[in-house]
């Protein structure tokens, strides 16, 4: 007997179950409702809602916002028995059929909270065979989902008049809340509406949907479903509310996470509400005050050091300015970077050993293999320090250590810190890319600084909140979920991150693209006052920040950048026109670096007052003060310096050379030439060439070696310190205008000791010249052979082409 009741069970388990996928064969269920895609703050508030592709306001309720007020209210309202039936109440279908048919009481149509899910998901005209059709769907629903999901379900569709549909929309179109802040007499406003949402218009009908209000709250009140004084407190709240605009901070980066995540109703941003809304303001007011000189636009990041999440993000000064392109992402956008990649080029030259901070640089006109660099200035200064060349952002010797240190070392770096345009064209790039002869993007570089703030560790950054991000919720039991527009189950609380990983709570350490103990000397040079690119009277300002920055200027002043950090934040600034005109008022010291100290002031003035500390592995030592290196016994000025032990450099200082010279003074002798007796022994400067060169162009006095013996035949002709010819570069095409008359210059820099040179052009000699002067030539079509030789017979040659146009 009880085999055969199990077998009947189990028959009628099989016959349901082939009835159900009958029934999903036949009507296939309807696709997930389309929803407004908001993007929200880290603290979960709604920072930017967008229209649906329908073109409506439909934002999705998350379960958290079904307050127990809203639930109460909602099914009171319009179905009590909601808990216990499956998506038909039976005898509310008769009882409404009996009113139908006789014509007694209000018309009906008995429908439960679940056939309303389905009219509103596919609405159709009011018919007896529809009807039929409804009740199949919300039997069909109900075997598909919860009883929470279709109540959701339900409050994310219901109408609000117009393009209004959900509560959430309503909520906050109306209220400027979401659900979960709302007061009673806000909710039972909310869940009154959607039966009538021609005739309760907020906005419009205040008044009638007050008195409506306050019906269903004393109605309410007498079944017990809310506290007395909770009803008499409501009942005595007015109602003056009419339709705000949707949530728009952040435009550009809910645009771009939008577009990112096309399928995500909601995308939580680790956006802090507060910066966001100051720090658009600031820069809003801030390019007002720019449009005189020319100057439309600006854009801003705010990276939180720590966590790498991006707490302020400002595409530009205003979205809405379509006459200055202002729905252009400036934050993204490729632009020239100016010199704002100095810092990182020193820092990883001090990892190779190349230099320290007190190390001498020359900075002086310098051919660097046809490439020909200048100042901001067109000023050079002789010899500087690696840190006041940092300081004052000078080409010269920027280009020289990158040339030392080698142009595919320094794009592979960069390249590793998620420079995409570096990526595609560093085989392309060269020397010049130190002064922003390659693009790159405010987020790029902001990271780049923000990677120095951090002692030199790389991380993405940021953009959507991390798994265990406080505001996010745990992911909700089965029940609590609901389908997205692709059909999956959308967790209330997914993380999404930029960069597709977890934040740093789940992930390995960064990638080290510099030591901390050079991220610590960069740092340090940065956080001079010193320097020129302060504006003015900020030095004396008492809200200038203590902050580590760095300005950069693009070619023909189309981009101003100033980059900023302390241990807590780092902010970067870009000011300029999306459309690329210049000014001559656009200098990243003038007009990026006062916004990028009213961010940091706005924001981070109540930081920690802590600063860095130079880490364990850093040390000092004593260097010659004209050159950086370690003392010889000809030193007698000396400077403390910090250097990384083991990696800087011990190569002792040679700046000065042991010289033999006559006794009248007259010439010196080399080794092979010097006499046994009648000579002696002096110290002369032992300088490059370039520089000698530019102290003789300056008349900077120096202590000039004399000439050479003579008499000397041991040394004639030998390559060594041979002429360099600076112009023209050799295997170099020159293309001249024949009817111009255009020339050739020649020019080289040669050892201190010589005086004149000779220049041939194919073996024909040409003239005899000073050093330092400058020997033009006309050449003729075709390749030529340069030949300069100085007056100790030592030769140099350089082939170039030369062409001639019409």
């Amino acid at each position: 007997m009880k085999r055969r009741t199990g077998m009947r069970i189990l028959l009628g388990l099989g016959l349901s179950v082939l009835l159900l996928l009958g029934l999903d064969l036949a009507f296939p269920l309807p696709p997930a409702p389309q929803y407004s895609p908001i993007v929200l703050a880290a603290d979960g508030s709604v920072l930017h809602a967008n229209l649906n592709p329908t073109q409506k306001w439909r934002m999705k309720t998350e379960l958290r916002e079904i307050t127990p007020v809203l639930r109460k209210a909602i099914l009171e309202k319009e179905d009590r028995w909601f808990r216990w039936h499956l998506g038909v109440n039976p005898v509310a279908l008769v009882q409404a059929a009996g009113r139908n048919a006789f014509g007694t009481g209000r018309t009906t149509g008995a429908s439960t909270i679940t056939m309303q899910v389905a009219r509103l998901l596919e609405p159709k005209e009011r018919t007896f065979g529809n009807k039929l059709l409804e009740i199949l769907r919300a039997t069909q629903f109900e075997l598909h989902y919860s009883k929470v999901e279709i109540l959701q379900l339900y409050l994310n569709l219901v109408p609000y008049g117009g393009n209004v549909e959900g509560v959430k929309s309503a909520a906050l179109l109306y209220f400027q809340q979401t659900p979960d802040y709302l007061s009673l007499a806000q909710t039972v406003t909310l869940a009154i509406i959607p039966n009538r949402p021609r005739g309760l218009v907020l906005g419009k009908n205040n008044a009638a949907v007050l008195q409506e209000r306050n019906r269903w709250l004393r109605r309410f009140g007498a079944a017990g479903l809310f506290p007395k004084q909770d009803v008499e407190d409501a009942l005595l709240e007015p109602l003056d509310v009419q339709r705000h605009a949707a949530p728009a901070l952040a435009p550009h980066l809910s645009r771009r996470l939008v577009r990112q995540f096309p399928h995500q109703a909601i995308i939580r941003s680790g956006l802090e509400r507060s910066k966001q809304s100051k720090a658009e303001d600031l820069t809003r007011n801030y390019v007002r005050r720019l449009y005189e000189l020319g100057i439309t636009q600006a854009a801003v990041l705010v990276v939180n050091n720590r966590t790498r999440q991006v707490e302020a993000y400002v595409g530009s000064a205003d979205f809405r300015d379509f006459g200055n392109q202002g729905q252009n992402d400036g934050v993204v956008a490729v632009r020239s970077p100016g010199s704002t990649l100095k810092p990182f080029l020193y820092a990883l030259a001090m990892d190779r050993g190349l230099v320290t901070p007190k190390f001498l640089l020359p900075d002086v006109p310098t051919n660097f293999q046809g490439y020909r660099p200048e100042n901001f200035d067109k000023h050079c200064n002789g010899e500087v320090t690696l840190e006041r060349a940092l300081a004052y952002s000078l080409n010269i010797p920027a280009v020289r250590v990158l040339n030392q240190l080698g142009v595919p070392t320094f794009t592979d770096k960069l390249r590793q810190a998620g420079f995409q345009n570096v990526t595609r064209n560093r085989t392309r790039l060269g020397l010049s890319s130190i002064l922003g002869g390659c693009g790159a993007s405010l987020e790029e570089l902001t990271n780049l600084y923000v990677t120095l703030a951090d002692g030199g560790r790389y991380e993405k950054l940021q953009l959507t909140a991390p798994h265990d991000s406080p505001h996010s919720p745990a992911p909700s039991p089965r029940g609590e979920g609901e389908p997205d527009n692709n059909g999956s189950t959308e967790s209330s609380g997914s993380p999404l991150s930029f960069s597709g990983e977890e934040g740093r709570g789940g992930e390995a350490p960064g990638t080290a693209l510099i030591s901390p103990s050079a991220a610590f000397l960069t740092t340090d040079i940065l956080a001079q006052l010193t320097r020129p690119d302060l504006p003015l009277g900020a030095a004396s300002s008492m809200r200038l920040p203590k902050i580590a920055w760095k300005t950069g200027t693009s070619y023909g002043r189309r981009d101003a950048w100033s980059i900023g950090y302390n241990k807590q934040y780092t902010i970067g600034v870009w000011v300029g026109n999306f459309s690329g005109q210049g000014s001559p008022a656009l200098t990243g010291s003038e007009v990026a670096t006062p916004l990028l100290f009213d961010l940091f002031n706005a924001l981070a003035y109540n930081s920690p007052n802590d600063w860095y500390v130079p880490p364990a592995a850093l040390d000092f030592r004593l260097v010659c003060a004209e050159s950086g290196l370690v003392p010889s016994e000809n030193c007698p000025n000396q400077v403390i310096d910090y250097f990384l032990p083991g990696i800087s450099s011990g190569q002792r200082c040679q700046h000065v050379r042991e010289v033999l010279v006559s006794a009248d003074g007259a010439f010196t002798y080399c080794r092979a030439c010097a006499p046994a007796a009648g000579y002696r022994r002096e110290l002369y400067p032992n300088l490059l060439p370039e520089v000698v060169a530019y102290k003789e162009a300056q008349g900077i006095p120096y202590r000039r070696l004399p000439v050479h013996n003579p008499q000397c035949q041991l040394v004639r002709g030998g390559l060594e310190r041979a002429p360099s010819i600076t112009s023209p570069s050799a295997n170099t095409e020159y293309v001249l205008n024949r009817h111009e008359k255009q020339q050739l210059l020649l020019s080289c820099t040669t050892d201190n000791e010589v005086r004149q040179v000779s220049w041939y052009v194919n073996d024909q000699f040409l003239r005899t010249a000073a050093v330092t002067e400058r020997v033009f030539v006309r050449p003729t079509p075709g390749t030529l052979k340069i030949s300069c030789a100085d007056d100790h017979g030592r030769n140099t040659d350089v082939l170039v082409t030369v062409t001639e146009l019409e």
